[in-house]
């Protein structure tokens, strides 16, 4: 009988991470790289000049990964999606009778 070797992933449930980037965030880099690509790609077939549409290309690409990797280290992996969901709560519920807070009997 032949001794076989299993290897462990000791990475289950462990959302995905790529550079420092968590989760949804490498969505954002991703979605972000493309739009830079797609507003070159306009720039060039309109006839912008190379060097200012790669200064405007480099200067939003700068931008872009600035603000994701600062997102993606503020709110960690689920921290956005419960930010935008605080966001939606009210703050104060007005009522004009007492009558929602007395018990009824069913």
């Amino acid at each position: 009988m032949e001794n076989t070797v299993y290897h462990i992933n000791k990475g289950i449930n462990k959302s995905i991470e790529f550079k420092g980037l968590k989760a949804q965030y490498i969505w954002y880099f991703g979605a972000g790289i493309v739009v830079l690509m797609i507003l070159f790609s306009i720039m060039y077939i309109i006839g912008f000049p190379s060097y200012i549409s790669l200064g405007i290309i480099g200067i939003g690409g700068t931008v872009m990964v600035v603000k994701v990797y600062k997102m993606s280290h503020k709110y960690g992996e689920f921290g956005m999606m419960k930010e935008l969901a605080k966001r939606q709560l009210p703050k104060a519920i007005k009522t004009q009778s007492r009558s929602v807070f007395k018990m009824r009997k069913l």
